[in-house]
């Protein structure tokens, strides 16, 4: 079978689906591999990587679309793209099916068989496909270089000439992936780190990485789902959470928030009058801003000053480690087409926990349950 891999078309996005050292692994399965004219470039890989590691290449994204029998992109795929693909053709990518019934829609009815990136479920089988954890990592991190970079401070003490200059402090709301990696990153730098989270299971995880837990008491099914992503909490959980937050918000140089929902809008955790009772010269960084933003005054994609009080709404900070977020990307597609690909064929287990959680169109219908019931509420189905 032959893969094919797009010159991203999304505004703004500078990752590749595959890397050279991708390339390979998916000749190791028997596939062919075609590439896009340039699809590497914004990611610092040239045609000739490509070709050096057995890659074909392909002139522009028509030629891609018509010969390929699978194509693995980053963004989702656009209408006109949609309309260039065959029934019966595979997509791998994120898709993020919840909140875009008309691009599932789209797809089911030219008889894709689409697999999201975005819901790889979070068992021990599937950390190295894990997309998500994989870009929250790179977002934590630059989030906090970010942060550093906008607060008119240091972030470690200095003992200097001039007499002992106190360390920032940091204040991270949430600790999944990107909350553990922002906790990490800021201590590194020298910051008295503490950071909140509803669930108290990740108490261990928030000290070993240096930093103070901060956390209500709440039972882990009323926060988690059984993919192992956050879930809505209740108004009374939601309210207690909002004034413990509060409670910090005064004490604290920089926040970097990371709370967010599947297919949901970002929950709102600072809220305008929190940040007036916050220093001025504070810094928040709202890695929820592409989902409206965990603070009030996020305006996604600017930044914005509020009370004295920085707010960093950036919503290009994976793209801006293009290089990394691609390898890191690559890996995971690598291996999830592993598990679909042998001996350079299709071969697809369509009872495997895996592939019942990320398959969302095939043959013509929408066979992943929980996408189909949001579409048809969505009036789109």
């Amino acid at each position: 079978m032959k893969i094919g891999v797009p010159k991203e078309t999304s505004q703004g996005e500078s990752r590749v689906a595959v890397t050279p050292d991708g390339v390979k692994e998916l000749i190791g399965l028997g596939a062919a591999v075609i590439i896009e004219s340039g699809a590497g470039e914004r990611a610092f890989y040239s045609d000739e990587d490509y070709k050096h590691v057995g890659a074909t290449i392909a002139p522009d994204h028509k030629a891609l679309f018509a010969e390929a029998d699978l194509i693995a992109a980053v963004a989702g795929p656009s209408d006109l793209e949609i309309g260039m693909m065959k029934s019966g053709q595979s997509l791998v990518s994120f898709l993020w099916p919840m909140t875009n019934p008309g691009t599932v829609d789209k797809l089911k009815a030219q008889g894709v068989d689409a697999y999201a990136m975005d819901m790889i479920p979070r068992i021990s089988r599937a950390q190295s496909m894990d997309a998500l954890s994989s870009m929250s990592t790179i977002a934590g991190y630059k989030a906090s270089l970010i942060a550093a970079d906008a607060l008119p401070k240091f972030f470690p003490m200095l003992m200097t000439a001039a007499g002992t200059l106190a360390p920032a402090r940091a204040f991270i709301i949430g600790a999944g992936v990107a909350g553990l990696q922002a906790i990490a990153t800021c201590k590194r730098l020298g910051a008295i780190v503490e950071a909140f989270d509803v669930r108290p299971a990740v108490k261990e995880q928030i000290e070993s990485l240096g930093g103070k837990f901060v956390g209500l008491s709440v039972v882990s099914d009323e926060t988690e789902d059984a993919g192992g992503y956050a879930k809505e909490v209740s108004q009374d959980t939601h309210s207690k959470e909002l004034d413990l937050i509060a409670s910090r918000l005064p004490n604290v140089d920089i926040v970097i928030t990371t709370a967010l929902i599947p297919g949901k809008p970002a929950p709102v955790l600072i809220t305008s009058e929190m940040l007036g009772k916050m220093k001025p010269g504070s810094v928040i960084v709202d890695l929820a801003s592409p989902n409206g933003g965990n603070c009030e005054a996020t305006v996604p994609g600017q930044t914005v000053v509020k009370n004295g009080v920085t707010v960093i709404g950036r919503t290009d900070l994976i793209t801006s480690m293009a290089h990394d977020a691609s390898r890191m990307y690559s890996k995971n597609i690598a291996t999830f087409l592993g598990l679909i690909i042998k001996e350079g064929n299709l071969n697809v287990d369509y009872e495997d926990e895996i592939v019942k959680g990320t398959l969302i169109t095939h043959q013509g219908k929408i066979v992943h349950e929980t996408v189909r019931l949001a579409v048809e509420r969505g009036g789109t189905a």
